[in-house]
């Protein structure tokens, strides 16, 4: 077989990936097997494959490969999300620059451009993920806003709202001038900003004197209703009860008395303006304050400023400084770094407003889902996550579901006569329920207007482990054969966002758990600790990674740096080392598919016993594989199995069974060979699975339809332990041989004779053969006293002899042996005359003393071994 010299990943890569589909290999359906399920994090249907995606869609195809080799029936279930605030500004800036605005287009028209742009790019990723070999089940392939998905998200919320646990209210929201909608405070992603403190003079009403006030946002003085005292501060106690005037528009406002202010923050007043501060809002609440508006919903000031009508927030925060100033209002300027919240979507600054949304009950489904986690029914790995998830749990507030948005679940309700409404899943039903509600038979569709909003994307990502088994269709029985799933991997960041989410759906809709385990990744960074972005320019793409190292490469190049929960640093080199490793494998299974095989001759004893060796090391390897994934240590897991490669197999065993320079091999220790190299193989697929493929393919014929994939993973026996630690002391005597040889510049060709003196009496002669083949000796012998006239070295209590004979130069050994002699004794005098000076010894610090001490017994030693040296050669 004519094998090419190197590793070629972009010939096997694209030729392995179709055959698996061809063959249906990922697809599955419910049978007796035990079902192993994973459903993927669903990626923005906008998005494109990053760092973080090939990491977490790395370790799901490794468990999913592994339960597949299992025996399981394996389901990994992929689809897409379709990211209502995203997509959206996504598509609205593709309609700019056709020169078209959203405002001046119907629900239906934006729509239908949302539909084209998502057909268009919405398949990119799941493409993508092919090329990193995912093995999920195509077919079943979702989409969050497909029919299916969409009728669950729908029937949900009629169920919860008939429970009584979603309602709609007006509420303090963050919301996003760009997107134009209400976000979670999940959504909200805080930063540092240099900005400005302002301090602002209030004049009391009917007095001389005013009050400071210091604010970071002086255009929202125009919504201040009040301005806030603490009851305990004696400095303001003469202000009680009086009234002060707002700068510029002169408005009579309260001062009030809150113990929430706190006195040594500021100037110790607060400015209170209810309707752009969630903390003012629930003072407002607290004293009956009015609540005056003052923004659009785009951040344009409104009507109800009075002052810079349609002006955007920030050009007024500039311009209201000189109208302050020519008022006489502002007392000074200080620079102030401050966090500003910023919408995770389109990055604008989120203003806190008053909105009438749609909300979801949370406080008794989060006692349920924080039950599950923190008695490990849902286990979390790592397992300190648990403390980040009862932290949210125990704080949670009602979720916010409704989006200003076009692109999503447009919420079910229909509204009729003055403001009131009706829930249901069709036009025809809430016909039919308005009618029976307002008592009036005479009621028509065009009475019936449906909400605007549609629910917050995570409202239908929640139900996704049950939404993709269609498992709110009670004729569909697949649900009861896949859920709940198996393990989840996802990022840590969204533990709240959509795992413990999912987690509720769980309980509430089905009545148990939506997984078994979650696996949290940590965030890939660059190797400077920074987290990858475009702006940064430190976030390689994941394809062109791909077609330079291959996809095993890659595949292993970030799992070696990729403990669970803890942040990946990432380093192009160690994609390198993947693909090295790759090569590492083509060269071996090369070097043993070169060897020619003769069936009759005998087989020598130290192949024999190196078979018998690593039969016990790869079992060792199989129970601390299967260890380690019984702990989600997956990256530890891969060292196990790339070192039982590297050093084990290629390093040793192949060492051991290889037959002599342009000689053949043994049958019944080829044979072996290939066995050994197949299990390997197996170990190695959920890992590697490209390469893995190609070379098990080749090892054997094949018949059609064989695949590493479905074939059985390798299973453990018992573990001899104790031959294993007799081989190692083997590997020690062959490194103390090849050190020697190495210091005294003996090549490996020449023969040598090995004699063994055995100080314990229970020497394991076990693999003599073994190491005298390795060590190139003609013989190995035991003598009962040392040997004169040769080099030596010692493994634990027992000492090997190399006789010089003519391999040494012997008379040019025992001088270079003496001038170390005299070296060290110099060495020893001068450290001994430091011990022997009484004011070095009491003054010195006592670790000082402790490492001249220390180089004394360095030395003696040495001085001793040279000394047996030199009288052992000179016999």
């Amino acid at each position: 077989m004519e094998l090419a010299s190197t590793y070629n990943p972009a010939e096997t890569e694209d030729k392995w990936y179709k055959y698996w589909m061809d063959q249906k290999f990922f697809h599955s359906e419910p049978d007796e097997r035990e079902p192993y399920t994973v459903v993927i994090p669903p990626p923005n249907v906008t998005g494109v494959l990053h760092m973080g995606h090939m990491l977490n869609n790395t370790i799901q195809d490794i468990l999913i490969r592994r339960a597949r080799m299992m025996g399981k029936n394996a389901c990994w279930v992929p689809g897409t999300d379709h990211a209502s605030i995203a997509t959206e500004a996504k598509v609205v800036n593709k309609l700019k620059t056709e020169g078209i605005d959203k405002a001046d287009l119907s629900r239906d028209e934006f729509l239908k451009h949302a539909w084209d742009w998502t057909e268009k790019h919405g398949g990119i990723i799941l493409e993508q993920l092919k090329k990193l070999g995912a093995s999920c089940d195509w077919d079943r392939t979702c989409f969050t806003l497909d029919e299916t998905r969409s009728e669950a998200v729908i029937d949900t919320f009629i169920k919860l709202y008939e429970k009584g646990l979603i309602y709609r209210g007006i509420r303090m929201v963050n919301w996003d001038p760009d997107a134009l909608t209400a976000v979670s405070d999940e959504e909200v992603v805080y930063k540092e900003v240099h900005s400005k403190l302002y301090y602002l003079l209030y004049k009391i009403e009917g007095e001389e004197g005013h009050v400071t006030i210091a604010t970071t946002r002086p255009e929202t003085i125009l919504g201040d209703t009040a301005v806030c005292i603490n009851p305990n501060d004696e400095r303001f106690k003469h202000l009680k009860g009086k009234r002060v005037l707002v700068p510029l528009i002169n408005r009579s406002i309260p001062i009030i008395e809150d113990e929430y202010v706190d006195m040594e923050f500021g100037t110790g007043c607060l400015k209170i303006t209810p309707a752009h501060d969630i903390n003012d809002y629930e003072i407002g609440m607290r004293h009956n304050l009015e609540s005056i508006d003052i923004l659009n919903d785009d951040g344009t000031l409104s009507e109800a400023a009075g002052m810079f009508v349609g002006k955007d927030r920030f050009v007024v925060r500039d311009e209201i400084v000189p109208e302050l100033q020519k008022s006489g209002s502002l007392l000074k300027l200080e620079d102030y770094d401050n966090k500003v919240g910023c919408s995770e979507r389109t990055g604008a600054v989120i203003e806190p407003k008053l909105s009438t949304q749609w909300f979801l009950k949370m406080t008794d489904m989060a006692k349920v889902a924080l039950d599950a986690v923190m008695t490990d029914e849902v286990q979390f790995h790592p397992p300190k996550f648990k403390n980040v998830y009862r932290h949210w749990m125990e704080n949670v507030k009602d979720w916010c579901i409704s989006r200003q948005l076009y692109w999503g679940h447009r919420i079910p309700v229909y509204y009729f006569g003055n403001g009131d409404f009706v829930v249901a899943k069709s036009i025809e039903e809430a016909l039919k329920l308005a009618r029976e509600k307002s008592g009036n038979p005479e009621l028509t569709a065009k009475d019936l207007k449906q909400e605007e909003d549609v629910l917050d994307t995570w409202a239908s990502s929640w139900l996704w482990p049950i939404s993709v088994f269609d498992g709110f269709n009670p004729d569909k029985d697949e649900i009861d054969y896949y859920y709940p799933t198996s393990d989840l991997v996802t990022g840590h960041d969204i533990i709240f966002f959509w795992v413990a989410r999912m987690i509720m759906a769980g309980y509430e809709f089905k009545g148990a758990l939506p997984f078994k385990n979650v696996y949290f990744t940590g965030m890939v960074r660059d190797k400077q600790g920074r987290k990858m972005s475009k702006q940064l320019g430190n976030s390689p793409d994941p394809l062109d990674l791909i077609a330079k190292f291959g996809a095993d490469g890659v595949r292993v190049g970030m799992l070696l740096c990729s403990p669970a929960g803890g942040d990946l640093l990432f380093d192009e080199s160690l994609t390198e080392q993947g693909r090295n490793f790759s090569n590492k494998i083509w060269n071996a299974f090369r070097l043993v598919k070169g060897w020619t095989v003769d069936e009759s001759i005998a087989q020598p004893e130290s192949a024999a016993k190196g078979i018998e060796w690593f039969a016990q090391k790869l079992n060792q390897t199989i129970n601390t594989v299967d260890d380690h994934f019984s702990k989600f240590r997956i990256s530890d897991a891969l060292m196990s199995v790339y070192t039982l490669f590297r050093d084990d197999f290629s390093s040793w065993y192949l060492e051991i069974v290889k037959p002599g320079y342009q000689q053949p091999i043994d049958g019944v220790t080829y044979k072996a060979t290939i066995a050994n190299f197949d299990k390997i193989l197996r170990l190695l697929h959920p890992f590697m699975p490209f390469i893995s493929e190609e070379i098990w393919q080749l090892l054997e014929e094949r018949k059609e339809g064989d695949s590493i994939m479905v074939s059985d993973m390798p299973k453990v026996t018992e573990v001899d332990e104790k031959l294993l630690a007799s081989f190692e002391l083997t590997q020690e005597a062959v490194a103390g041989v090849r050190n020697i040889r190495k210091q005294k510049n003996i090549p490996n060709k020449d023969v040598i004779l090995l004699s063994i003196l055995d100080n314990t009496g229970n020497y394991d002669k076990n693999f003599d053969a073994v190491l005298a083949k390795l060590a190139n000796a003609d013989k190995v012998e035991f003598v009962t006293d040392k040997v004169a006239g040769a080099l030596s070295f010692m493994v634990k209590a027992n000492e090997y002899f190399i006789p010089m004979g003519d391999l040494v130069d012997v008379e040019a050994e025992i001088a270079r042996l003496e001038e170390d002699l005299k070296y060290q004794q110099g060495f020893l005098n001068s450290v001994m005359k430091k011990l022997s000076n009484e004011r070095f010894v009491n003054n010195a610090p006592e670790k000082v003393v402790a490492i001249e001490k220390q180089k004394q017994a360095d030395a003696e030693a040495k001085i001793k071994a040279l000394q047996e040296s030199i009288a052992n050669m000179k016999g």
